[in-house]
């Protein structure tokens, strides 16, 4: 199969990225800074996405690391209005707690608010286990003002 054919089977109106990065903090930080250029690059709004992308990517990095094993950020454009965010680890059984169940860390502590952020950014998001030993926390956001 050619190019031009594989292309026009794909529907128009999808688009989408996927990268493996390391589990560092320049891995994370490049995950945020691909998503700020991908979704400028596709002319959509990417301050909400950016942080979004932030913080799964660092958890990824803190919680999800396994040395040797990267991490994917996977961005899908479907239908013109929902961007979906993926962030894949290799730390399957380490589960974060899902929506609403979230709990604010005490007020002097100086961590533990990114998934508070995910929830508040997010129109929704979610964990999906495996395939083994991998988990995907993943949010969404519609595009429609």
């Amino acid at each position: 199969m050619n190019p031009e054919t594989t292309l026009s089977r794909r529907p128009v109106d999808t688009r989408s990225f996927t990268v493996l990065l390391s589990p560092t903090r320049r891995g994370a930080r490049l995950a945020r800074l691909l998503t700020v250029a991908h979704l400028d690059l596709w002319g959509l709004p990417s301050d909400s996405a950016a942080h979004i992308v932030a913080e799964l990517a660092t958890n990824a990095t803190v919680h999800g690391r396994v040395p040797g094993r990267d991490f994917r950020l996977e961005l899908a454009v479907r239908h013109g209005s929902l961007l979906r965010i993926e962030v894949s680890d290799a730390r399957g059984e380490c589960l974060p707690p899902g929506p609403g169940a979230v709990k604010p860390p005490a007020e002097d502590s100086e961590a533990g608010r990114g998934l508070l952020i995910v929830d508040a950014l997010a129109d929704h998001w979610g964990v999906t286990p495996g395939p083994v030993p991998r988990k995907t926390v993943w949010a969404e956001l519609s595009l429609v003002p």
